[in-house]
């Protein structure tokens, strides 16, 4: 009688459909999450891989479409500074420096990550939360990285430390959506707390965070940073639909004028502090008002 024998799974199609034949409770992403990692051997490298890939297929490819918008004629009529349209010289220059910041800085953190995270208890096991419970602790994520992000931000233009470390994220009076994080490493450090730092330390004293909440945060986060330097201000951008919502039309100006609407998602902390210097939308709508009183006269 001849021995059989069962190979053993190679490929990673091959891990996904020995997981999916004895796993069917799982769905299909939670039965790729699982593969994913059975394929790797390596927690620490699965992780690393994933996260670093994942940021900068987000970052890129949610900057490309204004790059590409910019080329466009029709969508000239939403951008905010429409006299200063960037380069795609500037732009290369912006992307050089992003991807240098990207390997030599994030890089290493994100490494880095996986190991921080088990010793802190965030999950990266299946099943995945619901629905209910990851939207509720992004929820939570956007409120206290906006508040971190304003006073540090806020700090950030003392003069001081405004030349020091903040200087170079203001090159770009009108900003593009690949200067989301164009900034010095110890700024790029600083800021990255909020949206790192914060669920880390949260999943410290809760118990309560997995990997895949993580994940969505950070995929939000940074579209919500790429479109508010985006500097395109469009009918239906979401600050129309929730008005305490930041977005390009809040930021815009803070770069224009160096200095105000230093919170990154709402408008509420510059609001209740006195630093709110206007939106792109509300100073067009003044001077649309100041041109017609001037001609009624």
């Amino acid at each position: 009688m001849l021995n059989s024998t069962v190979a053993s799974p190679v490929t990673y199609t091959d891990y996904f459909n020995d997981i999916s034949q004895y796993n069917v409770h799982l769905n299909v992403f939670e039965r790729a999450w699982m593969a994913w990692y059975a394929y790797m051997q390596n927690d620490v490298l699965a992780t690393g891989i994933m996260s670093f890939t994942l940021h900068e297929l987000i970052y890129f490819g949610r900057a490309l479409p204004f790059i590409i918008m910019d080329k466009i004629p029709y969508f000239r009529r939403y951008k905010i500074q429409a006299q200063k349209m960037p380069t795609l010289s500037e732009q290369w220059a912006c992307a050089r420096l992003v991807l240098l910041s990207h390997f030599t800085v994030e890089l290493p953190q994100i490494w880095l990550f996986h190991p921080m995270a088990q010793y802190t208890g965030l999950s990266t096991t299946v099943p995945f939360p619901s629905w209910v419970t990851m939207a509720w602790q992004i929820s939570l994520f956007f409120v206290l990285e906006d508040a971190w992000h304003y006073w540090l931000h806020r700090a950030l233009h003392t003069p001081r430390l405004y030349k020091m470390i903040h200087k170079l994220h203001h090159q770009y009076s009108a900003p593009f959506g690949l200067a989301a994080e164009y900034a010095s490493p110890l700024e790029t450090m600083i800021l990255a707390f909020g949206s790192v730092g914060i669920p880390i330390v949260f999943c410290a004293i809760t118990k309560n965070l997995h990997i895949v909440t993580m994940y969505i945060w950070i995929v939000l986060r940074l579209f919500q940073a790429i479109d508010a330097h985006s500097g395109y201000e469009f009918p239906w951008s979401l600050h129309h639909f929730l008005p305490f919502w930041a977005g390009a039309d809040h930021h815009d100006v803070h770069h224009e004028k160096f200095l105000g609407n230093y919170a990154s998602s709402f408008r509420w902390w510059d609001a209740a502090l006195d630093t709110d210097i206007g939106s792109s939308c509300g100073n067009a709508k003044k001077r649309a008002a100041n041109a017609k009183l001037e001609k009624s006269q």
